[in-house]
């Protein structure tokens, strides 16, 4: 620990809590974890003001190890606890880390809700693309054909493109990373914490304890160099990302924010209200 990185670490995470982590060795998860510090503080965000939800996984865990204001929840759920939290605490900057099983199979619904609804939240969506946590079976993102330890001869269903539901759905922001882009993830982070939106931030992450060892890919190094080789900028001109995955910010528009128009459906409720009572109304 330098000191140019101590007083980040002090700042946001819990030095006394649970360290080590309990992700494996080379997990991409723990670069997310710096990069999200690494954003808040580069935004001035104090760490009493940010809370984060997280739901069943491996990026399930994430909440243990920040000083912030922090739910564990059920798998699947992070996005409806979250959006019970952000309505009644509307002011707290809100994260929500999910991987690729809890946010769009079990927890699809909520994801495809909470980006049409549009409430001002962050959803970092940690795509390792298989179940990590409970052994490796294949997931609604793990390429198609590739093994699994519950799919031995490849994997015979479509891959689910996060990002094209997130939009499709009506999410305002939605961009795409890797966790070997370490300082793009960090700006997108920090470009999607400043927003008033509900925005998405798919992270590709490795996972060679299951995927990449089904696949070929055994160490974090080999998966890493995998991220590189088979993404490019989005900005990239299309004839030269031609079968490489898009990486950026992916969609960009202004919505009206859910909290903001419920705010003002709550005013003119109570108006009506007063209205009534000054009238000498008897309420129902």
């Amino acid at each position: 620990m330098n000191e140019r990185t101590a007083p980040i670490f002090l700042k946001y995470l819990r030095p006394n809590k649970a360290f080590p982590t309990v992700w494996c060795e080379g997990c991409g998860i723990g670069i997310i974890l710096g990069a999200i510090v690494r954003a808040l503080d580069s935004l001035g965000i104090d760490p009493s003001e940010v809370a984060m939800v997280s739901g069943i996984g491996c990026s399930g865990r994430m909440p243990v190890y920040v000083d912030f204001a922090s739910m564990h929840v059920t798998h699947g759920r992070a996005l409806a606890v979250a959006t019970g939290l952000k309505l009644a605490r509307p002011n707290m900057k809100l994260i929500v880390v999910m991987g690729d099983g809890d946010a769009v199979a079990i927890g699809g619904n909520h994801f495809i809700h909470a980006s049409r609804r549009n409430l001002d939240m962050c959803a970092i969506v940690v795509n390792n693309m298989t179940y990590g946590m409970t052994g490796g079976q294949f997931s609604p993102t793990t390429p198609t054909g590739d093994p699994s330890y519950t799919s031995a001869y490849g994997t015979i269903e479509p891959v689910l493109d996060i990002p094209a539901l997130a939009v499709a759905a009506g999410a305002p922001f939605v961009a795409r990373t890797t966790v070997y882009h370490v300082m793009e993830m960090q700006r997108i982070i920090a470009r999607a914490l400043g927003r008033k939106t509900f925005s998405v931030v798919e992270v590709l992450s490795n996972c060679h304890t299951y995927y990449g060892k089904m696949t070929g890919m055994k160490t974090a190094v080999e998966m890493l160099r995998w991220m590189k080789e088979s993404t490019a900028p989005v900005t990239l001109a299309p004839e030269r990302r031609i079968d490489k995955m898009p990486r950026g910010v992916l969609h960009d528009v202004e919505r009206t924010e859910y909290g903001e128009a419920y705010q003002e459906l709550l005013v003119r409720a109570r108006a009506d209200r007063a209205r009534v009572v000054a009238a000498g109304v008897p309420l129902p």
